[in-house]
């Protein structure tokens, strides 16, 4: 079992960037498949990214592709969303989620095939 604590989320200008973090506490965080989520205001949370256990392999929304990078640091059981050249449209709260099983590439955008979720930061960008 994990439990997941999002930080460094913000009110930020458009054009401006952030580095959300997510700490786990539990055993074996390195067996994790990892992923940010997000949800806006009367919409349905969706992918924004995600990161296989090893760290050798990262998805992107297509959204986000270009200005957001992913990644993990197994020893200090912490995974990243690096967000640069906001925009006034991801404005959300930002969710990490995690998950034991070993995910196919289709399954790491699904969020209900993650069992562990954080309690969320909120992003703001200012237009």
């Amino acid at each position: 079992q994990v439990q997941l604590v999002e930080s460094g989320g913000g009110l930020v200008q458009a054009g401006g960037s952030l580095r959300l973090s997510c700490v786990a506490s539990g055993r074996s965080f390195s067996d994790y498949e990892l992923a940010w989520f997000r949800q806006a205001p009367g919409k349905e949370r969706e992918f924004v990214a995600a990161i296989t256990w090893s760290g050798s392999s990262t998805y992107y929304a297509d959204s986000v592709k270009g200005r957001f990078t992913i990644s993990r640091d197994n020893a200090k059981k912490t995974m990243y969303l690096q967000t640069n050249s906001l925009k006034p449209e991801d404005t959300a709260v930002y969710y990490c989620a995690a998950d034991r099983r070993l995910f196919g590439p289709s399954q790491f955008a699904v969020a209900t095939m993650y069992m562990y979720w954080g309690q969320g930061t909120q992003v703001t960008v200012s237009s």
